[in-house]
């Protein structure tokens, strides 16, 4: 009997990422992976605060003015159950989201794209809709949300795997080689 993942340089890759078709679809879901209702913001690593306290003032003009009066006021992150994590308003759109003809974008990302900041946006929102569990080591999964449907019905028109659209993520997370390797084996399947 196969298992049900991948080995890959030490991570644990569920076999789904290389056979479920997914391409984010902006124009229908308006990017709901930041605005999800949840009182839990994304998630983000300890060695990630220090840059993203860098490239925050960058980002900030691109904010809502809600958004900026709360992130003077509490920050971008807190700590949930030993977690980090960013802030959300009303436990909805993540603090750091800006709107373009009504779809939520990071404002880290625009900062980083302009030129303007070396940080990108936490690796947990570059992977979406993979998320990384931690069972004694990296635990690669699927990550299903209604609201991504959309992203469903475009990637099997596309073609393209989570694992070939999040390669950009995958590849920052770790490495290209491992990446790579990781491709090999799922086109092995």
């Amino acid at each position: 009997m196969k298992s049900q993942f991948l080995s890959v340089g030490g991570v644990l890759i569920n076999r789904e990422l290389s056979t479920i078709k997914f391409t984010c679809d902006l124009t229908k879901c308006k990017g709901a992976c930041c605005t999800l209702e949840s009182e839990f913001g994304a998630p983000i690593r300890e060695d990630e605060i220090p840059l993203m306290e860098n490239s925050i003032d960058a980002a900030k003009k691109y904010l809502p003015a809600e958004h900026r009066e709360e992130l003077e006021k509490n920050g971008f992150y807190e700590v949930k159950n030993g977690d980090y994590l960013t802030r959300s308003l009303n436990n909805k759109a993540c603090l750091l989201v800006y709107y373009d003809d009504g779809i939520a974008k990071c404002a880290l990302e625009k900062a980083f794209f302009n030129g303007e900041s070396s940080f990108r946006k936490p690796v947990s929102c570059h992977l979406f809709p993979i998320r990384i569990s931690d069972f004694g080591g990296d635990i690669l999964r699927y990550e299903t949300f209604s609201e991504c449907a959309p992203a469903l019905e475009l990637g099997k028109k596309t073609g393209t795997s989570i694992v070939r659209f999040c390669h950009e993520s995958l590849t920052r997370n770790y490495g290209k080689e491992w990446y790579n390797e990781l491709t090999r084996a799922a086109e092995e399947e």
